[in-house]
């Protein structure tokens, strides 16, 4: 593997800044997002070509812009047959070269970002293809990164990503932003695949590793990003705030031998005190919007029981009445068997373990049947016959829970924690 250089590593640096905006902007001139892709491809090549000889520029974005335009250009000339999409891009490069700084251009840059961020979440796609698609044009990853964070092969994903082109292209996707009820749904798409590639990161579920960080830290420069793009949506502003206060206990989920740490017995102050600050800003900002009457949603009750976690000192410290409250919100607002099993923790911890009990066996059978082979059912079950001392029963739960992980370090914890209760069980008979 080459050994990165100073200009390379700017390079990278540039090119996961500028990716979005160069690929935007591309995709509203020629209405082709896979010639757009390929025409800022084509900059970042001469990038890598000619900046080790010629240094830097001042304005890597206005050079990556200019250089793919003429790129563009050129297309459109050998094409002959579209002489007015030539004279768009040649006018429009004459603009880029008279005046090459890219701020006075800002907010129509930002516009086209966000038309991208829509586009990559077209409902025609299928929620797999939305991530690798957004992570592919929004977050300027290689194939092989995306590849990587989910455990596919590099040809796997580079059909899919191929193919998830091709269907935007038969569904003559429009780059124009939705409006109304489309928009609205189409932002909770958007906000649902980000918060996938940042949970995918942070609670891997599969392979070796605990997390990926660098899927986590995606999604939370993904959500920071389309906060910004839509500051005016509380929910934006709730997804933004949960990733980053989740985000910010990263550093503590693991021990310094890479063995999976739980919330409770994380060292807090290992936590992230900037990601907690920022965490705690954008749920400032989204409780700012919701008292204008501006409605919010499951991301910013989420982001609200994480901030409980976030004030609270040690774990002892945790207000778990506060978060049960938010929880039976949550299940009004946004029902579904994550939240009761999630749910059920809280009440357990809150009120008892019976009650804990209680809430998960009221699960709906429909609801448990939606997770399929996860561990995450009978993982809280044993946890909450742990919380009760009935120890059989939770090494059972948790030796249940074990054998569906498809993740070696959370099948692990599991094992551990039903060794330890047969262990409990075995002192107590």
């Amino acid at each position: 593997m080459p050994v990165p250089t100073p200009t390379t590593e700017a390079i990278t640096t540039a090119w996961r800044a500028e990716s979005a905006r160069l690929v935007g902007a591309l995709t509203r001139m020629t209405r082709d997002v896979e010639l757009a892709e390929d025409l800022a491809q084509d900059a970042l090549v001469a990038a890598l070509e000619q900046w080790p000889a010629t240094g830097v520029p001042d304005n890597p974005a206005a050079w990556l812009m200019t250089t793919a335009k003429r790129r563009g250009v050129d297309h459109f000339r050998r094409a002959d047959n579209l002489r007015r999409k030539t004279e768009e891009l040649g006018h429009a490069l004459g603009e880029e070269e008279q005046v090459p700084d890219l701020d006075a251009q800002v907010d129509h840059i930002e516009d086209d970002v966000l038309r991208l961020i829509f586009l990559s979440c077209h409902p025609s796609l299928s929620a797999e293809s939305r991530a690798a698609l957004t992570l592919r044009l929004v977050g300027g990853l290689t194939t092989g990164e995306i590849a990587r964070g989910f455990l596919v092969s590099e040809t796997t994903m580079g059909q899919r990503i191929s193919r998830a082109k091709k269907t935007l292209s038969q569904a003559h996707a429009e780059f124009d932003l939705p409006t109304g009820a489309e928009r609205v749904e189409r932002l909770d798409d958007v906000m649902a695949v980000i918060y996938l590639i940042f949970n995918e990161g942070y609670a891997a579920a599969a392979g070796e590793h605990w997390m990926r960080p660098a899927l986590a830290d995606e999604g939370i420069r993904l959500a920071r990003m389309l906060a910004a793009l839509a500051p005016t949506e509380p929910e934006t502003l709730g997804l933004q705030s949960l990733l980053e206060l989740q985000g910010s206990r990263a550093a503590a989920r693991v021990d310094d031998a890479g063995v999976p740490v739980l919330l409770e017995a994380q060292d807090r102050t290992r936590w992230d005190p900037e990601l907690v600050r920022r965490g705690q800003a954008a749920l400032a900002g989204a409780r700012a919007l919701a008292a204008r009457g501006k409605p919010v949603g499951k991301y910013f009750l989420q982001s609200s029981i994480a901030a409980q976690h976030a004030r609270a000192r040690r774990s002892e410290d945790t207000d778990w009445r506060q978060i049960a409250r938010l929880y039976d919100v949550l299940a009004e607002a946004a029902p579904g068997p994550v939240v009761e099993v999630n749910r059920a923790v809280a009440h357990g911890r809150a009120f008892g373990a019976d009650a804990g009990l209680a809430v998960l066996d009221a699960v709906d059978p429909s609801g448990a049947a939606q997770l399929g082979d996860s561990p995450l059912l009978p993982s809280v079950r044993g946890d909450l016959f742990e919380l009760a001392g009935r120890h059989g029963e939770a090494a059972s739960a948790f030796a249940d829970a074990a054998a569906r992980s498809r993740n070696d370090a959370e099948r692990s914890v599991l094992e551990r924690r039903a060794e330890e209760n047969r262990a409990r069980m075995s002192k107590s008979g």
